[in-house]
């Protein structure tokens, strides 16, 4: 093949063909689809994953409310009352 032929066949491989423009349009439709289904989607595992995001922290509170040492309470109420009203050594 001759310089002159490749150049030939180079221009016309570039140039468009109506063949080419319905090739395009189906695959830009196509595209399109895809992506407005996939837009969709990501918006969905988004509020899920926030949502999901709220319960974990829920529970972790929950949790560490729940599991933390009680406060010591005195040997008995009357005790208590005594101690504040007469102090240490009464």
């Amino acid at each position: 093949m001759t310089d002159h032929d490749l150049d030939t066949l180079f221009a016309h491989a570039r140039a468009p063909t109506p063949t080419d423009s319905g090739a395009a349009e189906r695959f830009l439709g196509r595209h399109r689809a895809r992506q407005a289904q996939q837009q969709g989607s990501r918006q969905r595992s988004l509020r899920a994953g926030w949502v999901g995001t709220l319960l974990a922290s829920a529970a972790v509170v929950a949790g560490v409310t729940v599991l933390r040492p009680a406060p010591e309470l005195p040997a008995s109420a009357a005790y208590g009352v005594y101690q504040r009203a007469w102090g240490d050594g009464w």
